[in-house]
C-alpha cells in the first residue's frame, strides 16, 4: 500500500526535502509545511526542509528554507499537491535518492518512485491528515501548528467547505483539527483578507465582465491594467473567485499578462475544464485548472474552447 510505503520511507531517511507546485495556494503550502511539522515533531533527529519560492501572500502559513544541492544527497524528496513534474517548484527534486508524490489532482504525470494519488480527497491537506491517522501507531504526532497548516489547506481547497469535493471525511477531519489550539479567525483573515488595491481591481472586474450566450465569462488583465492598480501577477490568485456567485455563469477564465507569458486561471460550476487546460500547457481539476499561453491570439482560442464546453454542458 502506498501510504505504508510513505510511512516507512519517512521513518527510514534522515534528510527529507518537501516540495510543492509553483505559484502555490494554501493547500500546496499547507500540505508541504504541515507534513514537515508532523515529521519534525515526530522525529526531532531528522533534518526536514521546505523548498520553493516564497509567496508573500502565504508567508503567514510558512516560509521556505534555503538549501544547497549537496543537501539532496541520500535524501528523501516528497512532492505535495503537484500533478505534473514540470510544475514542481525547484527542479532540484531530481537530485534526491527517492521521490514520493502525494497529490489529489487527476493523474496526468505518473512521476515518482512511490505515488499516492487520491482524486476523491478534497485537498492534499486532507491526505496528509489521512497519512497521520495511518501513522499514529508509528509515533507520528500532529502538533497545534501542524493542525493549523492542514486546516488552512482544507479550507482553501474546499472554498470554506462549499465546493462539491467536500465530503463526510473532510468534515470529520476538520472537526478533529479544530480541537487543536490555533487561532482560526486569524487564519481565515490570512487566507481571505485583501488589500485595497485588490478590492478595487475586483470592482473593475465585476463592473466590466460580460457573459456569453452559453454562460462563459472571460477577463483579460493586461500588464498595463495590473500596473495601474498596483497589483502583481502573484496577487491575482485572490481575484480568481470573484465571478463565482454570478447567476447564470457556468465557467470563467482570467488571463493575466506577465513579462513573457499569459497566465490562464480557469474555474467552472459544471463543464469540465481540466482537459482544456491540458491543451494549453496546464492541468488541474475538472472545476479548477490553470494553463499558460504566450499571445493574446491564443487566449481567444481558449475562450472558443471554453464557450464550446459551456454550450455542450447539461446540468
Amino acid at each position: 500500500m502506498s501510504i505504508q510505503s510513505i510511512i516507512q520511507a519517512i521513518k527510514s531517511y534522515k534528510t527529507i526535502i518537501i516540495h510543492r507546485h509553483v505559484r502555490p495556494d494554501p493547500d500546496a503550502v499547507g500540505s508541504q509545511a504541515g507534513l514537515k511539522e508532523i515529521i519534525r515533531q515526530s522525529f526531532p533527529e531528522k533534518s526536514v526542509y521546505l523548498v520553493g519560492e516564497d509567496d508573500p501572500a502565504l508567508e503567514f502559513l510558512a516560509s521556505m528554507d534555503e538549501i544547497d544541492d549537496n543537501t539532496y544527497e541520500n535524501a528523501l524528496v516528497i512532492a505535495c499537491d503537484t500533478a505534473n513534474a514540470a510544475r514542481i517548484d525547484d527542479q532540484r527534486y531530481k537530485l534526491g535518492e527517492k521521490l514520493i508524490k502525494i497529490d489529489h489532482h487527476p493523474e496526468v504525470d505518473p512521476y515518482g518512485d512511490v505515488m499516492w494519488v487520491d482524486t476523491s480527497a478534497s485537498s492534499t491537506c486532507e491526505m496528509i491528515y489521512d497519512l497521520y491517522q495511518h501513522a499514529k501507531n508509528d509515533g507520528f504526532i500532529v502538533s497545534d501548528e501542524a493542525a493549523r497548516l492542514i486546516y488552512a489547506g482544507i479550507v482553501g481547497d474546499t472554498g470554506r467547505f462549499l465546493f462539491p469535493s467536500t465530503s463526510k471525511k473532510t468534515f470529520q477531519h476538520a472537526a478533529e483539527l479544530v480541537t487543536y489550539d490555533f487561532d482560526r479567525p486569524s487564519l481565515y483573515d490570512g487566507i481571505y483578507d485583501i488589500k485595497e488595491n485588490i478590492a478595487k481591481l475586483q470592482g473593475y472586474i465585476l463592473e466590466q465582465f460580460e457573459l456569453s450566450d452559453f454562460g462563459l465569462s472571460s477577463v483579460k488583465l493586461t500588464k498595463e491594467l495590473l500596473d495601474n492598480h498596483g497589483v502583481s501577477p502573484n496577487e491575482t490568485g485572490q481575484l480568481v473567485g470573484v465571478l463565482g456567485n454570478v447567476e447564470g455563469i457556468k465557467a470563467w477564465v482570467l488571463f493575466i499578462e506577465e513579462e513573457d507569458i499569459i497566465r490562464v486561471r480557469l474555474r467552472s460550476k459544471g463543464p469540465a475544464i481540466n482537459e482544456i487546460a491540458a491543451k494549453y500547457n496546464g492541468g488541474g481539476h475538472p472545476m479548477a485548472s490553470g494553463a499558460t499561453v504566450y499571445t493574446w491570439e491564443e487566449t481567444d482560442k481558449v475562450i472558443i474552447d471554453l464557450d464550446e464546453a459551456c454550450r455542450n454542458y447539461e446540468a
